[in-house]
């Protein structure tokens, strides 16, 4: 029985696309030394713009979404997670970062060949696991590392002396990298990627902002796909280019009512990465008619937010926007470092009501119905306070789930158990299954 279709539905034009880019990033990377580039390796929260400056010829491999791309390879990931554990690292350590350690200790990439080794890794900290992911890594490896600490407070408090300090660590990681590689830096480099960063991370905010119209026009399950780019190297043009074409997709899908899921009669929000290997609960959803607009942590990840007049959430306005005009290398980097301070998931590291905040926001803002909590044991940096974010949205009447899971180790996730406890959430949302598979 197939539940009636209550919108018009079509796929994603720009969808391949994405994927091939995708694809090109990660075998750009691998190649890089036959055409006698320059790589490097840091988490999808570094400062990629930085890197830029030495060239057009620097390529980058973040190692969350490689990661991620590992898990949905249960054989090559339990080869990963096993090598990891065999080095004595233990289970309830980051899952992504075990994935990462466990591919260079068999020396193996997920796209074929041997792992490639990076030149130098370059990292920010603020996650509990970050700079011990790339310490180890660099051991391994023997290459050297360089890490900036962005963990100066939430964005509220932000004040010239933390932007000051972190500022001048990425001053100083300018100069260790000429260093480190042997090339003069370019200012006018760091100055185009800081305005394509600005430019990717605004877009993938607004792109997140038109899912707030009913039908949806994006589902969750597609956004990872999408969302993705911008924590490969959002600093590149190629990323800020497809985004705008993306964004013009979406409003198009607005305008002319098309739906992620035709049957749309219910929209929930999850919160921190997915179990990857088991993607397919979102379909699972949608034999409720219900669909997942995405969560703080698609939105938040790597897109860039304000409170814009009217007290609504949307994308934020970029310096260009503003009329700025961006010289030199240093304002170039002040600017570049309030601007990733703001970044929404950073926040909740110093106050789990902080991130409650937000997610009521999207929960109005959004039409949301129930929210889904994904406890997630590999991931300590952005579970943190998720059973105090689970109060606060219970206190403020909103009906709240939560599944246990791994998002990287698929040895953590039951999905017949979570299937009974999402049959149970729907409902009471009074909801009950519209389509059964033959």
């Amino acid at each position: 029985m197939t539940a009636p279709q209550r919108y018009p539905t079509k796929p994603l034009e720009l969808w391949k696309k994405a994927k091939e880019l995708r694809e090109k990033y990660y075998l750009d990377y691998a190649r890089a030394k036959e055409k006698g580039g320059i790589r490097w390796s840091g988490s999808a929260w570094a400062l990629d713009a930085i890197p830029e400056g030495l060239g057009t010829d620097v390529y980058a491999l973040t190692g969350e979404p490689y990661a991620a791309t590992v898990a949905h390879d249960a054989k090559f990931n339990k080869q990963c997670q096993d090598a990891a554990e065999a080095a004595g690292f233990a289970r309830d350590l980051c899952a992504y970062m075990r994935t990462y350690w466990g591919s260079i200790y068999i020396n193996k990439y997920i796209f074929g060949g041997e792992f490639p080794k990076p030149d130098f890794n370059f990292q920010t900290q603020i996650c509990c696991s970050h700079s011990k992911w790339y310490q180890h890594a660099a051991l391994l490896e023997k290459v050297p590392s360089f890490f900036i600490d962005v963990g100066v407070g939430p964005h509220k408090d932000l004040d010239e002396a933390r932007i000051t300090y972190v500022a001048n660590q990425g001053l100083d990681a300018i100069k260790w990298m000429e260093g480190a590689t042997g090339r003069t830096y370019n200012d006018e480099l760091f100055i185009e990627a800081v305005k394509n960063e600005m430019r990717s991370t605004s877009l993938w905010a607004e792109i997140c902002a038109l899912n707030k119209a009913v039908p949806a026009p994006l589902d969750e399950k597609t956004m990872y796909s999408l969302y993705v780019l911008a924590t490969l190297n959002k600093a590149k043009r190629w990323c800020a280019d497809f985004y705008a074409e993306l964004r013009d997709e979406v409003a198009e899908r607005v305008k002319s009512g098309i739906a992620a899921v035709g049957n749309e009669r219910c929209r929930v929000m999850s919160d921190t990465q997915p179990p990857w290997a088991f993607l397919k609960i979102f379909r699972y959803l949608e034999e409720f008619g219900a669909v997942s607009i995405g969560s703080l942590y698609t939105f938040g990840l790597e897109g860039i937010w304000e409170t814009k007049p009217d007290g609504t959430w949307g994308p934020r306005t970029t310096p260009m926007d503003k009329g700025v005009e961006i010289k030199t290398r240093e304002q170039a980097m002040r600017l570049y470092v309030e601007w990733n301070l703001s970044k929404p998931q950073w926040q909740h590291f110093y106050d789990p009501r902080l991130k409650t905040e937000m997610m009521k926001t999207i929960v109005r803002e959004w039409k949301v119905d129930g929210v889904m909590l994904h406890l997630n044991r590999g991931c300590e940096g952005l579970s943190i306070g998720i059973m105090e974010n689970r109060l606060g949205l219970a206190a403020a009447g909103i009906p709240v789930m939560t599944f246990e899971g791994n998002m990287g180790d698929d040895r953590e996730f039951d999905m017949v158990r979570t299937q009974n406890r999402v049959d149970s959430f729907m409902e009471t949302l009074g909801l009950k299954r519209s389509f059964v598979h033959a």
